[in-house]
């Protein structure tokens, strides 16, 4: 109408989305910072692991953050390009741990007989085995005497440790009205027949306690992963979709002598 100035609602960036992608950073840079705490993998130093990982971790979380909150189209970009990579690994893995199980049984049996030799030699790696060993109920990669590839632990006779033909505790049945953990429970065990360890130390090795742990548990393993990988899959989007919005209210200006005015 005549003498009334028309109003056009230009395109904006939305707050909601640029600060939620934000969050969704935060929470995804925690999760998945929790994979350094695997360790020694054929005789790769945790340490450096950790500093791969810690610095993947460091520079997804840069991008992803500081590319919502500046509204840099270039960080936003990269974000995408990165968590689509590492989601198509995680799904090409999964595709090749399938079809390849018998290989990754027998990787992880070397896996564990190798920190099994390194037992002694990190308190960070004793700590995991024990752990593992404790929470499957099992002794070893395939058995208690796979701890002959330990030096301290091993059968020989030239062997001066007290911890000769033994396991580690962690190995040992827990009496469940026992206060305090006897560390020395294992001593000597290997040392009786195989019928008369059963009474004291798990006998069945780890890589088929964990197999069998893994059937039992498929739903929640599987809903772990289609979970992991639903979160991926919505950063991307909402990544993708701020990129949108930035384009759009950039597209909206045009370039004059005195700056920058909304295209009427």
């Amino acid at each position: 109408m005549p003498g009334k100035q028309q109003h056009f609602q230009e395109p904006e960036v939305g707050c909601c989305g640029k600060y939620f992608l934000f969050g969704f950073n935060i929470v995804f840079w925690g999760v998945l910072s929790n994979i350094s705490a695997l360790t020694d993998l054929g005789g790769l130093d945790p340490v450096w692991l950790f500093v791969v990982v810690g610095g993947i971790m460091s520079v997804l979380g840069f991008a992803g953050c500081i590319g919502a909150l500046r509204e840099n189209t270039f960080l936003l970009k990269f974000f995408s390009v990165f968590l689509g990579l590492i989601f198509f690994l995680e799904l090409a893995t999964g595709i090749l741990a399938f079809v390849f199980k018998d290989w990754i049984r027998d990787q992880l049996n070397l896996f564990i007989n190798n920190n099994v030799k390194a037992y002694r030699d990190d308190i960070d790696l004793q700590n995991l085995i024990d752990f593992a060993q404790e929470y499957w109920s099992c002794c070893g990669a395939r058995g208690p005497n796979d701890w002959n590839l330990n030096i301290y632990f091993n059968c020989t006779d030239v062997n001066p440790s007290r911890e000769r033909c033994g396991v580690p505790f962690s190995c040992c049945v827990r009496d469940p009205v026992e206060d305090v953990l006897n560390t020395q429970c294992g001593y000597d065990v290997r040392l009786k027949l195989e019928l008369e360890q059963q009474g004291f130390i798990h006998t069945k090795g780890c890589v088929g306690q964990f197999e069998k742990w893994l059937q039992d548990n498929l739903i929640v393993v599987a809903g772990v992963f289609v979970g992991i990988a639903l979160l991926q899959i919505f950063g991307i989007c909402l990544a993708q979709n701020l990129v949108s919005d930035i384009k759009a209210v950039k597209a909206n200006w045009i370039k004059h002598d005195d700056g920058y005015r909304l295209l009427k």
